[in-house]
């Protein structure tokens, strides 16, 4: 017997997801029922990042959360963030030629995104624990660095997104550590 139609609120439209099942993990969600592939799957256990959504406008890590848990939320997906014009975070990205492989960017652009709703001017010492549950199998780290710095003096005074940084309350697994 299935369960009921499940919606979600995705990059802020209602999806009907149908009648899948509740315990399926937000990523294959994303990926295989709405079509939505910018988080991808990396470890299946929240440690690298490659997933990284937001839910609430707090990043999370999609390969621990269930479907189930996110009725009534606001997840916002790398897709969320699509325009014509590249936001400044995407703009340093590739200014700095941060992608090698580019498995993990979408994943380390909602946390560098994140990171700087946060804290819009870090240091390099906060960028990189900040950005340290988010792995780049490439190395590029010290470019991702660069980006992050060169976005955080573009966005001096603005504002191109928004993120709560109170808590959400979900299960800590899948929490991002700040």
């Amino acid at each position: 017997m299935g369960s009921a139609s499940m919606q979600l609120n995705i990059n802020g439209q209602t999806r009907d997801l149908g009648d899948i099942d509740p315990e399926m993990p937000l990523l294959w969600a994303l990926r295989d029922v709405v079509g939505l592939v910018g988080a991808k799957y990396g470890c299946g256990v929240a440690q690298c990042g490659a997933c990284t959504v937001w839910v609430d406008n707090a990043p999370v890590r999609s390969c621990q959360l269930t479907v189930g848990m996110l009725t009534g939320r606001q997840i916002t997906t790398i897709e969320g963030f699509a325009s014509e014009d590249l936001n400044p975070v995407q703009r340093a990205w590739v200014d700095h030629d941060v992608a090698q492989c580019g498995y993990c960017q979408a994943g380390q652009i909602m946390s560098a995104m994140a990171l700087l709703k946060r804290d819009p001017d870090p240091t390099p010492a906060a960028i990189e624990r900040a950005m340290a549950g988010n792995l780049c199998r490439c190395g590029t780290y010290t470019r991702i660095i660069a980006a992050i710095q060169s976005a955080a003096q573009t966005l001096q005074g603005t504002a191109f997104y928004e993120v709560r940084t109170d808590d959400v309350e979900l299960d800590e697994s899948a929490r991002v550590p700040s």
